[in-house]
């Protein structure tokens, strides 16, 4: 066990939460524990899936379970369960916190046009297309 991943006691708390394996036919390679504390690893230290320690599999297979348990929700369940049983233990302190700075636009945002015809709009042929050279200026009555 490396440094950074779940303790037995740690890994209790999740692991009722997880999905049960819906398929038949041969058992995974990797244990969800395992992939677990791979994408815990990438999360905490930030680097590419690709740079992942091999102890925790082969990047692809934990990037397969953080995707498709981001995309089916099961992360945002686990999140909800595990805030559920700290906030009821009293764990969690709920602060609020407004934050009133001032966004600025950038000097070169001042003045941009905000109404009328854009260029690209323009009809070829418009009469906002004239050529306005001096050689080329209409003639005037």
């Amino acid at each position: 066990m490396a440094r950074g991943d779940l303790t037995n006691e740690q890994w209790a708390k999740p692991e009722p939460l997880l999905p049960e394996g819906k398929k038949s036919g041969r058992p995974p390679k990797h244990a969800k524990r395992t992939l677990i504390d791979g994408i815990r690893f990438r999360v905490r230290t930030g680097v590419p899936w690709r740079d992942l320690p091999e102890r925790y599999g082969p990047w692809e297979t934990v990037y397969g379970l953080f995707r498709r348990w981001q995309r089916d929700g099961t992360w945002k369940r686990i999140l909800t369960a595990l805030q559920a049983d700290a906030d009821a233990a009293g764990l969690i302190t709920w602060d609020v916190s407004v934050d009133y700075t001032v966004a600025r636009a950038h000097q070169h945002a001042a003045g941009a046009r905000q109404k009328g015809i854009s260029r690209r709009n323009l009809q070829a042929g418009s009469r906002s297309n004239r050529t306005i050279t001096g050689w080329a200026a209409p003639a005037e009555d």
